[in-house]
């Protein structure tokens, strides 16, 4: 996609995010066992493996976009927050965020080497640090120039996940903790993994109602779980049916939904 073809299908993406209110059908959360990042009410932003770079689709218009074809090696995790987009990749063996400005000009590439325990897991806070997991149980921000410590955490036999969420961070320590923190790193709730260890966590989402929800793995079974807890208290409020896909939908009433990732990696949107 040519530049100026990606700059006029990204400006309509974004416009019609305004069309519909929030809520009105329901919201994409997973593709394939990712995270689905929104900006705006309608835009999803994911990643798949057969996927170059990161794809862009309206659910109110079925428009799509691509970014960062040319500038992304093997992407997973995006946020968009203060206009921007943030992506987790790989480069040269080096866990590194790469930045796209909002109308998808690379700006710069953040490498977490040495810094993030393992790669694709990151959160960004509205003041742009970015907060990873390290290898000495902690949580740690950086912010360009510094590392400094953002919490002290628990450890598992994993490696955690992280998300941003409330201004703050969720930070999943599978057969652990599950804990809110604020942007300064001080709890605002922690509780026991409440479930078992065959259970496990393959990842974070947030929606666009500010829900959270937690794709997991059953190990004995081979199915997958979404299950939603509250983002004020970390209460367990809604749960799927138990399926082999890892692609969900939430409704307005936080029941979900499974679907076919092909319906969003490939060209059929009808939902």
């Amino acid at each position: 996609m040519t530049r100026l073809r990606f700059l006029t299908t990204l400006a309509t993406l974004l416009a019609l995010t305004a069309c519909d209110p929030v809520g009105q059908s329901a919201e994409l959360v997973f593709v394939d066992g990712r995270a689905v990042a929104q900006a705006g009410d309608s835009v999803y932003a994911f990643t798949a493996l057969d996927l170059q770079g990161i794809k862009l689709y309206n659910r109110f218009t079925s428009e799509t976009a691509s970014l960062g074809e040319e500038d992304l090696a093997s992407p997973w995790q995006i946020q968009w927050i203060n206009d921007k987009w943030y992506v987790s990749d790989v480069e040269n063996g080096q866990p590194i965020i790469a930045v796209f400005t909002h109308d998808g000009e690379l700006e710069s590439r953040i490498n977490l080497d040495g810094i993030a325990s393992s790669p694709h897991q990151f959160a960004v806070l509205p003041d742009g640090r970015i907060v990873v997991e390290a290898s000495d149980d902690r949580l740690v921000a950086y912010d360009g120039d510094s590392v400094t410590t953002f919490a002290i955490v628990e450890t598992g036999p994993i490696t955690g996940l992280v998300t941003a969420a409330r201004g703050g961070v969720i930070h999943v320590v599978p057969d652990g903790v599950i804990t809110l923190y604020n942007g300064l790193g001080n709890i605002r709730w922690r509780l026991e993994w409440p479930w078992d260890s065959t259970i496990f966590g393959v990842d974070l989402a947030v929606d666009g109602q500010g829900r959270t929800h937690i794709l997991t793995g059953q190990g004995t079974e081979g199915n997958f779980i979404v299950f939603g807890f509250s983002p004020e208290t970390g209460e367990v409020i809604r749960w799927s049916e138990e399926g082999l896909l890892a692609t969900f939908l939430v409704g307005r009433l936080g029941e979900y939904f499974p679907d076919n990732a092909s319906n969003w990696a490939g060209g059929d949107h009808n939902h």
